[in-house]
């Protein structure tokens, strides 16, 4: 599996959000990362309300 075509500066403001390391962000499959981002984008409305 190829790693994602993302930028460094994406990768790393990735990294940081999800609180994974920046080689785990750069090999997760697409579909995993789309997920994740969606589970952080959930949470973080749960907690704004």
């Amino acid at each position: 599996m190829k790693p994602l075509q993302i930028s460094p500066e994406t990768a790393l403001k990735l990294s940081k959000s999800l609180n994974l390391p920046l080689e785990q962000i750069m090999h997760m499959p697409t579909p995993v990362l789309l997920r994740k981002l969606a589970e952080a984008e959930a949470k973080e409305k749960g907690n704004t309300k």
